[in-house]
C-alpha cells in the first residue's frame, strides 16, 4: 500500500508537472523572441529621424554607429534613388552590411510594414520608412543567441523546480503511506501471532479513522477468541470429569471378570480410558495443547500395528459375517509414528467399515513397501456402497455415519499421514466400495499433532474397545 500511494503521487505530480512546465516553457521562449525583436523595433526606430532629414551616407553612417546594433555592425540602412532638380537623379545609399536577400528587401518597400526574415545565424527585422523620393528601408540583424537568450537558464529553473515537486510529493506520499500501512502491518503482525496462539497479543488503536476501527474490532475478536477458549477448556473439563463415574462403574466391573483374555482386554481398555479422561481434564485446566504421546522421532512396525489390530477386529468380523483378508505384513516396516497414533488410524479405518458398511461386507488391509520405497502404502478397501463425497467426507467434523459419528476419524488419519510428510486419498476399491489410501512416508516428519477433539475419538475407541472386548 505504500509504494502503491507513492506512485500515484508520483504519477499525478509529474502531470500536474508537465501540464505546466512545458506550456510555461513555450511562454518563455516566445518572451524572449518578443524581446529580441522588440529591441530590434527600437534600433530600427532610432535611424528614422536620420532619414527624415537626410540622404548624406556619413550622416547616416554616424545615426547607425551610435546605436548599439549599429555599432556591433548589425544595422543596414537602404534609401532609394531620388530625383533632382533639372531631371537629374541621385543614385540609391546602401549605409552597413546588409544581409536580407534583395528580393525581400523589395517587397518590404512594396508592402510598407515591417517583416522578419529567417537568414544564417539568425533574423533579420526589415523596417520601412518614407522618406523624399520614396520607401527606405532599415534592416537589423538579430543573431540566434539573443532570440533564445536566458531561455536555457529559464527551462532550467523550471526543470529544478518540477523535480523539487515531485521529490516533495514522493516524500509527502512516503510519510503519508507510513502512517496508513504501520497500523496496517501491526494488525496483520498481530492476526498471525493470534493464529500461532498468543492469545494476549492487542494492538494500539491509532492511524486513520479505518484502520482504528479494524484495530477496535480485532481486540475485541481476541477477546472473545480467550472467552470461547477458556469456554471450551471448562466445558471439556465438566464433561470429562462426568465421565468419571460410569468409569469407575466399568472399572468395578472389569475387575470382578476374572482371569482370561477377554477381561484383560476389558480391564485394558478401561485403563486407557481413564488414562485419556485425566489427560483431557489436565490439559484444559493448565490451559495448554495434549501432550503428544510420543517423542517426534518415534517409530513403530507397521505390519505388527496392523496384525495386532486386525486380530482385535476378527472377532467382530466374524460376529457380523465378513470375510476379512489382511496383506504385506509378513516382514517389519519402519515408519516414522507413534505405535499409538497408527494404532489409532488403524482402528479408526476399520472402524468405518463395521460403521458405514451393512454386515456381511468383505473386507481387506493390504500394506505394500519395497525396500528402495520413499513411503509405506496402507490400503484399506471394502465391497460396500462407497463414498458419494469423497471431499465431504474428508473435512473435518462432516461424517455422516448416524448416530455414534463425529466424523474425526479420516481427519485423524490424514493428520498422521501427513506428520511424517504423506498424504490421504479415497477411491473406489477393486471390491466394488471404498478405498482409503494411506501414504506414510518413510523419512523424519513433524510430530503429530494431537487436540481435545482427538483425544475425544480416542476416548469413543477405547469405550468401542471395551465394548467389544465384552462382547467377546
Amino acid at each position: 500500500m505504500r509504494w502503491a500511494l507513492v506512485k500515484v503521487c508520483l504519477a499525478v505530480t509529474a502531470m500536474v508537472v508537465v501540464a505546466f512546465a512545458v506550456p510555461l516553457a513555450l511562454v518563455v521562449k516566445e518572451t524572449a523572441r518578443d524581446r529580441a525583436f522588440a529591441g530590434a523595433e527600437r534600433q530600427a526606430s532610432a535611424i528614422g529621424p536620420a532619414l527624415a532629414i537626410t540622404r548624406d551616407r556619413r550622416q547616416l553612417q554616424r545615426a547607425v554607429a551610435i546605436t548599439q546594433a549599429g555599432a556591433e555592425g548589425r544595422v543596414a540602412v537602404h534609401v532609394p534613388a531620388e530625383a533632382g532638380k533639372g531631371g537629374a537623379k541621385s543614385g540609391p545609399v546602401r549605409v552597413g552590411h546588409s544581409r536580407a536577400p534583395r528580393a525581400r528587401l523589395a517587397a518590404a518597400r512594396r508592402l510598407g510594414r515591417a517583416t522578419t526574415v529567417e537568414v544564417d545565424g539568425g533574423y533579420t527585422l526589415l523596417r520601412p520608412t518614407a522618406v523624399t523620393g520614396g520607401i527606405a528601408v532599415v534592416e537589423v540583424f538579430v543573431p540566434d543567441d539573443e532570440v533564445t537568450h536566458g531561455v536555457a537558464t529559464s527551462w532550467m529553473v523550471l526543470a529544478g523546480v518540477g523535480l523539487a515537486l515531485i521529490v516533495g510529493s514522493v516524500a509527502v506520499a512516503d510519510r503519508l503511506g507510513t502512517r496508513m500501512v504501520r497500523p496496517a502491518e501491526r494488525l496483520a503482525g498481530a492476526a498471525h501471532d493470534l493464529g500461532e496462539g498468543q492469545l494476549d497479543v492487542r494492538i494500539p488503536e491509532e492511524g486513520p479513522t479505518e484502520l482504528r476501527s479494524a484495530a477496535t474490532a480485532f481486540n475485541s475478536m481476541a477477546d472473545h477468541v480467550v472467552q470461547l477458549l477458556a469456554n471450551e477448556r471448562e466445558l471439556a473439563a465438566d464433561l470429562s470429569h462426568r465421565l468419571r463415574t460410569p468409569l469407575t462403574v466399568l472399572r468395578l466391573n472389569a475387575a470382578s471378570l476374572g482371569e482370561g483374555d477377554t477381561a484383560e482386554q476389558t480391564r485394558a481398555a478401561v485403563a486407557q480410558l481413564e488414562g485419556e479422561v485425566d489427560t483431557i481434564i489436565a490439559t484444559a485446566r493448565e490451559q495448554k495443547a495434549p501432550a503428544p504421546h510420543a517423542a517426534p522421532s518415534a517409530t513403530c512396525d507397521a505390519a505388527e500395528v496392523i496384525r495386532e489390530r486386525m486380530a482385535f477386529w476378527s472377532a467382530l468380523a466374524e460376529d457380523e459375517s465378513r470375510e476379512a483378508r489382511v496383506a504385506g505384513v509378513e516382514h517389519p516396516v519402519r515408519v516414522q509414528v507413534a505405535r499409538a497414533e497408527l494404532a489409532a488410524a488403524v482402528d479408526a479405518l476399520l472402524g468405518n467399515v463395521f460403521r458405514h458398511t451393512p454386515e456381511g461386507t468383505a473386507f481387506a488391509v493390504d500394506l505394500h513397501s519395497g525396500p528402495t520405497s520413499e513411503a509405506a502404502i496402507l490400503l484399506v478397501s471394502d465391497a460396500g456402497r462407497g463414498i458419494t463425497d469423497p471431499d465431504a467426507a474428508l473435512r473435518r467434523g462432516h461424517g455422516h455415519g448416524g448416530p455414534g459419528s463425529t466424523g474425526l476419524g479420516l481427519d485423524i488419519v490424514r493428520r498422521v499421514a501427513e506428520s511424517t510428510g504423506g498424504d490421504l486419498r479415497l477411491g473406489r476399491s477393486v471390491l466394488g466400495g471404498t478405498e482409503i489410501r494411506v501414504r506414510l512416508a518413510l523419512r523424519d516428519g513433524a510430530a503429530p499433532r494431537t487436540g481435545t477433539h482427538r483425544v475425544s475419538h480416542r476416548l469413543r475407541r477405547g469405550a468401542r474397545r471395551a465394548r467389544l472386548a465384552r462382547r467377546a
